[in-house]
């Protein structure tokens, strides 16, 4: 299975820091927890994610790099965004000023503020399209999307700011049910679930609660 963008990105940073031709010991141990920690994540076990992270973190913590450290926490918040978590990124927070323009950026739409162009431009491309709906207020089609993990998080601030049409839900629905990522999938279950009953249709909202009940007894 393809790795989310997010890892991939983080796993490329993790590459550029080496000056030599083989990687030290601590990037080859932080990239597979990182890795580890979002999958987890995505899974639903928070245990094991909490784990892995906090084993990743104390690596890269070891280069004495604030801004590798602020990288990874917005891996974190970004996997956790997904299954519609929208709680501040704090481990992000605590090393902003230490973080490049482009991580300020990448948490600044995390968070789900509105961001000018310059700002956009130095998010990764996946999520400009949903950065520049949300700062005009416009619908964004997030099919053309091929990383999974990204396209949750666009549908995520998209809902957030309040402009994810029925398509937008469902397609971030039917991406954690392909990629079978049990947390954002029941987050998003969830919304069909209670959209349905809102506009009374007790026939389709019984079947979303069927999925959620399906998909809770996998543990």
């Amino acid at each position: 299975m393809r790795r989310p963008l997010a890892i991939a990105v983080f796993s490329v940073m993790l590459a550029g820091c080496s000056s030599g031709p083989v990687p030290p010991d601590w990037q080859l141990q932080a990239r597979p927890a990182i890795e580890a920690a979002v999958k987890a994540e995505l899974s639903g076990d928070a245990r094991a994610a909490q784990r892995e992270f906090e084993r990743g973190h104390a690596l890269i913590a070891r280069t004495g790099q604030p801004a590798l450290v602020a990288r990874a926490e917005l891996m974190r918040c970004a996997a956790r965004l997904a299954s519609l978590e929208f709680a501040p990124c704090e481990g992000f927070e605590r090393w902003r000023g230490d973080a490049a323009p482009a991580e300020r950026a990448y948490a600044d739409h995390l968070a789900g503020k509105s961001l000018g162009q310059a700002q956009i431009e130095l998010l990764p491309t996946a999520q400009r399209s949903a950065a520049a709906a949300i700062a005009s207020r416009s619908a964004a089609s997030l099919q053309g999307l091929d990383d999974p993990q990204s396209r949750l998080i666009a549908a995520a601030l998209l809902f957030r700011a309040g402009l994810a049409d029925p398509a937008t839900i469902t397609l971030a629905a039917d991406t954690a049910s392909a990629q079978g990522w049990r947390k954002p999938l029941l987050a998003w279950l969830g919304v069909l679930a209670m959209r349905a009953e809102r506009a009374g249709d007790a026939e389709a909202a019984a079947q979303q609660r069927r999925r959620i009940e399906l998909v809770t007894s996998s543990r």
